[in-house]
């Protein structure tokens, strides 16, 4: 089972690598809503990172309710998704990157979206953090496995 495991948290962090946005999913006093935006991961899975505007409706939700789940995934809209595609859903509470990780966490962020610089830098942007629980991982679609990265 651990090399089962291993394997999944090998192939969840290179759908990770590989994608350049993911679905976001806030909620305010019980309606959900999605949002696509650019993110980046930890190594260690334990945290996503993403970069919004502070006059967005996503950065109002997450000011009132942290709890928070991202879609990330790499179909191609084909037939063959069904086999082959995969789709991670994380679930966890959203703050902003706190000033002492801020470097470390936007170099990464940098790293994979460089043409986000501008953004990322401005006074109005607020660069948060996804304190990751677990991985809702689908593969084939139906086969479904929980990977838990925080107590």
């Amino acid at each position: 089972m651990d090399k089962d495991l291993s394997k999944l948290k090998r192939d969840l962090r290179k759908l990770l690598r590989s994608q350049l946005l993911a679905v976001l999913a806030t909620q305010n006093q019980g309606q959900p809503y999605a949002s696509l935006v650019a993110f980046a991961s930890s190594d260690d899975l334990k945290s996503l990172y993403f970069a919004t505007t502070r006059s967005t409706r996503k950065y109002a939700n997450l000011s009132g309710d942290s709890l928070v789940a991202m879609l990330v995934d790499n179909r191609s809209n084909k037939t063959s998704d069904f086999r082959l595609a995969m789709a991670a859903t994380a679930t966890g509470t959203a703050e902003e990157v706190d000033p002492r990780e801020r470097e470390r966490a936007l170099d990464r962020y940098l790293e994979k979206h460089p043409h986000l610089s501008d953004f990322v830098h401005s006074p109005t942007c607020a660069f948060c953090k996804i304190r990751v629980r677990t991985f809702f991982v689908v593969t084939r679609f139906q086969s479904v496995v929980e990977v838990h990265v925080r107590p």
